[in-house]
């Protein structure tokens, strides 16, 4: 009998669950959720454990939109008390996983992993171009590097287990971090990108061929390549085939996508009732190499549920 393949889970839109308990809309905010750190840790461990709660096993820290240069101007910190609270995001996390453990009992064999998110330059410029990239027009590796190489630093420094490399829209800043993610050569970490349809990155650069060029570069330290935060009916036809000349080492995929709806600047998040449930993709996600896999923007604890018992008879009808 051949051995199942290990699929990991990964939690949801952690906008969407800490909207459960602060009612505050966050979109549109220059900190996002990571403003949140300050003003609500104790829904920030709600969420987090919420995800645990539903099967998830990892957490991605609530530093997506979070940085030094953001905590100074928004927050009013300085340089030392922003960097410190990038450390306080893992610490949250932590705190959620041991209220879980206890309460769970579970056994050491499944010890939930705190990824520590890595969100895009464009972010923290407010702008919108972390959507479509453009900042790589204008702006150098170096200064790219220069600006994540603190918020990585924190993060690796408060114990996370693994950075995620999330909603990078554009090759030139994938490039920047594989160079800084080299500084910290005991972490691992997987890259997933920001697409725009079913073939190319946000910013117009081939899917297929940056992550294969990425992976190629730094297959020690990265556990996977993928994508996220973009319209789930894209990933199977972003991801078939990359892996054909691959059989011996095939690169393993993650996969967290939105849930399908549309982001109107004046009417917020719309179209859901025209959106099939993320696990009703998961099985040829699965059959097409995706190790890893969650949701994004408008998915919830209760889709990860769901994702988790798609992937339960995944494995059990490939035993």
């Amino acid at each position: 009998m051949s051995e199942k393949p290990r699929i990991t889970i990964l939690d949801g839109g952690f906008s969407s669950q800490i909207s459960c308990y602060v009612g505050d809309r966050v979109d549109g905010d220059p900190l996002w959720t990571a403003r949140f750190l300050q003003t609500h840790p104790k829904e920030v461990v709600r969420a987090h454990l919420d995800f645990l709660k539903a099967g998830a096993d990892v957490l991605l820290t609530d530093t997506y939109q979070a940085s030094v240069p953001g905590f100074v101007r928004y927050l009013y910190l300085a340089p030392p008390e922003a960097y410190k609270l990038l450390g306080y995001a893992v610490e949250l996390a932590k705190q959620a996983r041991a209220k879980y453990l206890e309460e769970k009992a579970v056994s050491t064999d499944r010890i939930p992993l705190i990824a520590g998110s890595v969100g895009p330059y464009g972010a923290h410029l407010h702008d919108g171009s972390e959507y479509n990239g453009s900042y790589a027009d204008t702006t150098s590796k170096e200064t790219m590097i220069e600006w994540h190489r603190p918020r990585v630093q924190a993060l690796v420094e408060a114990g996370v287990d693994l950075l995620a490399l999330e909603t990078i829209p554009c090759e030139k800043e994938a490039e920047a971090l594989l160079d800084l993610l080299k500084e910290f050569p005991n972490t691992k970490a997987w890259m997933s990108f920001s697409c725009k349809d079913g073939k190319s990155l946000a910013h117009g650069e081939d899917f297929q061929t940056v992550i294969k060029k990425c992976w190629d570069s730094n297959p020690k330290q990265l556990i996977a390549m993928g994508v996220n935060c973009c319209n789930p009916q894209f990933v199977e036809t972003l991801f078939k085939g990359v892996n054909d000349d691959r059989m011996e080492s095939p690169i393993p995929f993650v996969v967290y996508p939105n849930s399908g709806e549309k982001y109107n600047s004046e009417l917020g998040w719309v179209d859901r009732d025209k959106c099939d449930s993320l696990d009703t993709f998961v099985d040829k996600w699965l059959d097409l190499g995706v190790r890893y896999v969650g949701g994004c923007c408008r998915t919830y604890a209760e889709d990860i549920s769901k994702i988790k018992k798609a992937v339960e008879k995944w494995k059990s009808s490939h035993e």
